[in-house]
């Protein structure tokens, strides 16, 4: 145990001052003007969303952007007025609502839907945005003044929903987790091969998204937004950040409902590979689990200090959510429920039940 406890803190001394400063707050896109206007088309594609569209739509049609905006919404065989809330709303002279046709095979029901969007539209900056954001009324302003650096996308890690006692103590971890996969200052180096993007709000070049071949090249992803990332920044430049201009009003009340949020893309992370399931599940074991053991059980200066630095770390993404420091020293256990949920997604894969969302279930041809 002391050996792993030794390994334990050779790995966080690694992770805190070598893996791209992911434990940092930011960086944040601050409000700003862009120097010119373009027209910008909003694509939304939504599913039974009659709980949160008119805040979301809404919020879309109340910008103050100078130059020409319009907002589709692409309906995607909801079974739940979503469309008739949406046009009823104040400003709709500047929305267009499509029906989606019926989904093709292999492809993920919301990157068919935007594909639609898409396909309908002419503007050459395209905002991809999902139907339970809701945006500041300069938040498109600030986007495209974002881009105009000369990236061919630019997308936000939005502020989450964290109200209840299950979001409060689960949902910072989920973007601490998100920081350490992909750190934002490596997504951001053209140098470095690492890339990722936030899917709830992707703003990127119609150019650069042909040169990727288009949204049908990334048709069977479910971590679309990441598929996306790693397309443009093949041949571009991203650019990825934390927002505090738009924010997720889709509520996760329960633990039961963030165990379902993670399983539907934990194990396809890991490619549905048993193999990598293990050395993942190993390797959480060790960066999270044996330090607070080695501590408490084994009195261990090694793993008090490997646990004094993994708090220390997410002690920035715990104040970006307001969130009481004394929560830092519980990570190990919230990486416990994190762990058993991606252990859960796995063992539903193999059991053949595959991923279920918006009443859709996806096989194993979808990645």
């Amino acid at each position: 145990m002391i050996g792993l406890a030794i390994l334990s803190l050779a790995v966080w001394l690694y992770l805190v001052l070598l893996h791209g400063r992911f434990w940092q707050a930011g960086p944040v896109l601050a409000a700003a003007s862009p120097k010119s206007a373009p027209p910008v088309c909003v694509i939304v594609p939504a599913r039974d969303e009659a709980a949160v569209i008119a805040r979301s739509v809404g919020s879309l049609l109340a910008q103050d952007y100078a130059g020409p905006l319009r907002v589709v919404l692409v309906d995607d065989n909801s079974d739940d007025g979503t469309a008739a809330i949406a046009a009823g709303l104040a400003g709709a002279d500047r929305l267009t609502i499509l029906q989606g046709r019926p989904r093709p095979a292999g492809w993920a029901g919301k990157l068919w839907a935007v594909h639609q969007g898409i396909d309908a539209t002419d503007e050459e900056m395209l905002l991809l945005t999902d139907a339970d954001i809701a945006h500041d009324p300069g938040h498109v302003a600030t986007l495209v003044a974002a881009i105009e650096d000369g990236s061919d996308m630019v997308s936000e890690m939005v502020s989450l929903h964290c109200e209840s006692l299950a979001e409060r103590a689960l949902v910072p971890a989920f973007v601490y987790f998100f920081a350490l996969l992909y750190p934002f200052a490596w997504v951001n180096d053209p140098l470095r091969a690492t890339a990722a993007a936030a899917g709830g709000t992707v703003l990127i070049r119609r150019r650069a998204l042909a040169r990727t071949g288009g949204i049908a090249a990334i048709r069977t992803a479910l971590i679309d937004d990441v598929a996306l990332a790693r397309a443009v920044k093949r041949g571009g430049r991203i650019r990825l950040a934390h927002s505090t201009q738009a924010r997720s009003i889709r509520p996760y009340p329960r633990f039961a409902d963030i165990w379902t949020m993670v399983t539907r893309s934990a194990y396809v992370q890991l490619r549905n590979s048993p193999a990598l399931l293990v050395l993942t599940t190993l390797g959480l074991a060790l960066v999270f689990l044996v330090p607070p053991l080695a501590a408490l059980a084994w009195h261990s200066w090694s793993g008090a200090l490997a646990w004094a630095l993994m708090a220390g770390s997410f002690w920035p993404t715990l104040h970006r959510f307001g969130r009481s420091p004394l929560w830092a020293p519980a990570l190990p256990l919230i990486a416990l429920f994190y762990m058993a949920a991606t252990i859960g997604a796995a063992w539903n894969y193999h059991r053949g039940r595959g991923v279920v969302w918006k009443s859709r279930a996806y096989g194993q041809g979808h990645a």
